[in-house]
Parts: C-alpha cells; sequence; structure tokens
C-alpha cells in the first residue's frame, strides 16, 4: 500500500468528525455510566486527531 495514499487528509477528517461525533452522543445519552464516562474522552481523541488530520496532505 502506498504510504501518501494512506496518509490523505479527507479519510482522516471524516474518521475523527465521527469520532466527536460519537463522543457528544456518549456524553448526552441517560442510559449507561459508563458509556458516559468514556464519552469526554472519545471526543478528545476526535479533536486532537482532527487537529492532526488538518496538516495531513490533500492527496491526489
Amino acid at each position: 500500500m502506498n504510504i501518501r495514499r494512506f496518509f490523505r487528509r479527507a479519510p482522516w477528517e471524516r474518521a475523527t468528525a465521527a469520532a466527536i461525533g460519537a463522543g457528544l452522543l456518549m456524553l448526552m445519552q441517560p442510559w449507561s455510566i459508563d458509556v458516559f464516562s468514556y464519552g469526554f474522552t472519545v471526543l478528545l481523541a476526535g479533536v486532537v486527531g482532527y487537529s492532526i488530520a488538518g496538516k495531513l496532505p490533500k492527496g491526489a
């Protein structure tokens, strides 16, 4: 697999945006304290990943 193709910006931005959305949903759900407790971690990982993904090359 071509390493440049693996590190394109668009797929990583979509994945981290999905992680941000999942983290928000995890924080807003009222049923499970376990899911709620991991919500901020998932949200933070998505935000950090999104800021890193913004620095990747756009690709072909």
